[in-house]
């Protein structure tokens, strides 16, 4: 099965070699990218494609933000200058993690950081290390490129779940194509400076940024493979 939308020929797209189950198991969260560009051409490409993904109604209530270039530099100073000025300050309007995770939940969450740091050799007392590493979110992880993503602010958790399946489908058109991501909910801690800079409406609310770009193949952090839960984990068959 390929990655193609049936009007395929007719938006000029080219053919690439993965297939989606391919996609699904090797697309990771890059955190490493090479300094090669991204055209725009290929980011149409990829948006041209993400456009067939569902939405219940076919309401297709998401907004894609794209950044590259000088726009995309500018946008890494002018978080960089709010974080300078007042580090401790949290714009986030959503809560990307309940304040109080349960099990197993909590677990997964601090064993896949820890092994991101083990592979950066960042070890847990260097607290500076880990912030500065974390740092690299605003900077896209070195990608040339990033994506933001909104909602209008009318739409509840439906349509919250069809922005979900908008991402995830770039993320698989990208790995077709020989591209990396890292969805970034990072960016939600200074929603408000970049919802200022991209100038959105007052109705339009931010969720996160994804990275885009070729991922180095020779660093460290990008062999990180999450474990997956087994499939009797989450999982429950009714059958008669």
């Amino acid at each position: 099965m390929r990655i193609e939308p049936a009007r395929d020929k007719a938006i000029g797209m080219g053919t690439h070699d993965m297939n989606v189950i391919d996609a699904v198991k090797s697309r990771i969260s890059t955190r490493a990218f090479l300094d090669r560009p991204v055209s725009e051409d290929q980011i149409r490409e990829l948006l041209e494609i993400a456009r067939w993904a569902p939405s219940g109604g076919n309401l297709q209530p998401w907004r894609v933000h794209v950044v590259m270039g000088a726009g995309r530099d500018r946008l890494v100073a002018t978080v960089k200058k709010a974080i300078a000025e007042n580090p401790l300050a949290d714009e986030s309007e959503l809560a990307i993690y309940p304040p109080k995770l349960g099990e197993p939940w909590r677990t997964r969450r601090f064993e896949i950081g820890e092994a991101m740091y083990a592979l950066l050799g960042i070890p847990r007392e260097d607290k500076a290390a880990r912030i500065q590493h974390l740092m690299r979110n605003y900077e896209f992880f070195g990608a040339p490129a990033g994506l933001f993503f909104s909602l209008d602010r009318q739409f509840d958790k439906g349509q919250w779940a069809h922005l979900g399946m908008f991402m995830q489908t770039i993320a698989l058109a990208a790995a077709e194509m020989g591209l990396a991501t890292c969805m970034q909910e990072a960016w939600a801690a200074r929603a408000k400076t970049v919802s200022a800079f991209l100038d959105l409406e007052e109705s339009e609310q931010l969720y996160c940024g994804m990275a885009l770009g070729y991922a180095d193949p020779d660093a460290n952090v990008n062999t990180l493979r999450s474990e997956r839960a087994n499939l009797s984990d989450f999982a429950t068959f009714v059958a008669s």
